[in-house]
Order: structure tokens, then sequence, then C-alpha cells
């Protein structure tokens, strides 16, 4: 695939993925209130999940997902219920220097929230299928073409997912005083539980 179709549709994406919707305000939320280790499944489950949308949507899959649409729809709400189960924990978390992420946070169900978000948003693919056909002649697309939108759809994401990463984690690291934690575990609550409201309002 030519270099030049990449990069529109990396530019495109780049527009897209950077305004900050509701997996940027859970990731932010969670990075403020554990730390940026603690969101490194969540940040592969939702690279796997884009990548499982724009798949869809090069293959054309809109058929299967639609046939689907009732276990994305329980995907969504699972991943609503255990968002709010965060914030909830967010808004109640210790605020010592020292405190640790609580047992509940496991690494897989940090992953499962992860998926949940992206798999529960089909607006993902329907942004991948608007802007696809404009650029790529879908119908000649094979596995190496596929593989390359793929990577640069990632290479975006994650650049992007790092950039607020990196603000939030810098945040946090400012606010090392208890009192500025509570607040900042407050913020995150609200922030979590925001982004759960966004996503169950999706259609």
């Amino acid at each position: 695939m030519e270099i030049s179709v990449l990069l529109v549709f990396a530019g495109a994406l780049i527009l897209a993925a950077g305004l900050p919707g509701p997996s940027i305000a859970a990731l932010v939320a969670q990075v403020l209130t554990r730390g940026a280790r603690s969101v490194l499944p969540f940040l592969l489950a939702m690279w796997i999940g884009e990548a499982m949308w724009l798949s869809f949507a090069v293959f054309g899959l809109v058929l299967i997902a639609e046939t689907l649409h009732g276990l994305f729809v329980v995907v969504k709400y699972a991943g609503v219920l255990y968002l709010a189960y965060l914030a909830w924990k967010m808004w109640h978390a210790p605020t010592g220097q020292d405190a640790l992420p609580a047992a509940g946070d496991r690494p897989w169900r940090m992953f499962l929230a992860g998926l949940a978000v992206t798999l529960g948003n089909p607006k993902i693919m329907m942004f991948y299928l608007a802007l696809l056909p404009s650029i790529v002649d879908l119908a000649r697309v094979g596995a190496a073409a596929w593989a390359e939108l793929v990577a640069t759809a990632l290479l975006v994401v994650i650049a992007v997912d790092f950039f607020y990463l990196g603000l939030a984690d810098r945040l946090r690291r400012f606010v090392v005083d208890p009192s500025r934690r509570r607040a900042a575990n407050r913020i995150g609550a609200v922030a979590m539980g925001g982004a759960a409201a966004a996503i169950a309002a999706r259609s």
C-alpha cells in the first residue's frame, strides 16, 4: 500500500483518536488513582479491540457485527458496570503515599474492562467504514495491506494513549499530599463515572 494512503489514514485517525472520549477518560482516571502501571492491561485490551473493529471494517464483516449485536450490547454494559465499580473504588481509595492497588484490580479484570469499553463502542467501526472507502479500494485489500492498516492504526492509537497516560502520570506525581491525592481520586472517580455514563448512552 502506498505511503501516501497510510499517511492520510493516520492523519484522519489522529484527529479522531486525539479528541478525548470515554476510553481516554477511563484511562486518565485510572492513572490518577492507581498509577501508570495499573492501566497496561486496560490499554492492551483497547488496542486489541481497535484492531478487531478495523478488521471488521476492512473485510466487510458488518453483517456479522450486526448478527452479534446482542453480544456486543452485553459486553458494552458489562464494561459500563465495571467502570462504575472502579469509579466507586476511586472515590473511596486510600490517600496515603504508599497506597497500593486493591486486590480487586487484577490485570485480567482491567484487560476485560478495556476490551468491553472498546468492543462496546461500534462507532469505532463506523468511523473506519466511513473513512476507508474514500482512501482505499477495499475490494483489493489483501493480507499485507490489512496488516499495514492495522499497524498504522495501532501506532497512532498507542501514541495518543501514551500521550494522555504521560499527562495523567505527571499530574499524579504532582499530587503527593494526601488532601490533594484525595481530590485527584475524586476527580478520577467522576471522570470514570462519566466514561461509564457516556458509553451507556451510546447507541
